[in-house]
């Protein structure tokens, strides 16, 4: 019942040009963005060291372009960093990132968090947390440099984003233009965030695009582009 209540108040209180509009852009890159989500689900297969720099990607995302992110990430792959190298060494291809002597020294504590048995084993150790959710909990106690944005953004690339929202700047935006959100917080505490993602949820179900498709059609609006 409560759902109902929810979807109802939402088709009161929706700006219903953008919400077609949201619509629209959904229709026109549906298979974009099947093929990305399909990459994200094919990510959890793939071997370890992958998985690794999945998350560490993440870590280097904050107040920083995910496309300089990922730059980064894939400079430290051929250089054999990312698995090896010391904080003072990946510091040095960091310049495009923001905060690159505290993101080096956070990928290196993941490394360490992600190690076991003297292996990187992230899948395995991830695999062995709950559900979703849990695993988000995990991630936000327990990898220095990641709040729920980023937790939730790591889960999404690993192929699990079906019942979570990255709430960045994008989705805020377009959050608060649909009439979903009053205003875009400037801090986000974990209990608002929990808010707002509900708040996702409903309008998810209500113009009928799953929450990891949603975060793409969002994305894809303010950006112009899909990307990870």
């Amino acid at each position: 019942m409560k759902n109902n209540n929810n979807l109802n108040n939402l088709e009161n209180s929706i700006n219903k040009e953008k919400n077609e509009e949201i619509l629209k852009i959904y229709k026109i890159i549906k298979p974009e963005i099947e093929k990305a989500i399909k990459g994200y689900k094919k990510a959890w297969n793939k071997s370890e060291k992958k998985i690794f720099a999945e998350i560490a990607f993440c870590i280097l995302t904050p107040q920083s372009k995910a496309k300089n992110a990922w730059s980064a990430i894939t400079t430290l792959v051929e250089n054999n960093l990312l698995y090896t190298g010391s904080s003072s060494e990946i510091v040095e291809y960091l310049n495009i990132v923001r905060f690159k002597n505290n993101k080096s020294k956070y990928l290196i504590e993941l490394r360490n968090l992600m190690t076991k048995n003297k292996k990187l084993q992230p899948k395995k150790i991830l695999s062995e947390i709950g559900d979703t959710l849990e695993k988000r909990k995990w991630i936000l106690k327990n990898i220095k440099g990641m709040g729920l944005k980023e937790a939730s953004h790591v889960l999404r690339n690993l192929g699990f984003g079906e019942n979570i929202a990255i709430l960045d700047r994008h989705i805020l935006r377009n959050l608060k233009e649909l009439n979903i959100i009053d205003n875009i917080p400037k801090t986000i505490t974990e209990k608002k965030y929990y808010e707002i993602e509900e708040k996702m949820r409903n309008y998810s179900k209500f113009c009928k695009i799953d929450m990891d498709e949603l975060d793409l059609v969002l994305w894809y609006k303010e950006a112009g582009e899909v990307f990870k």
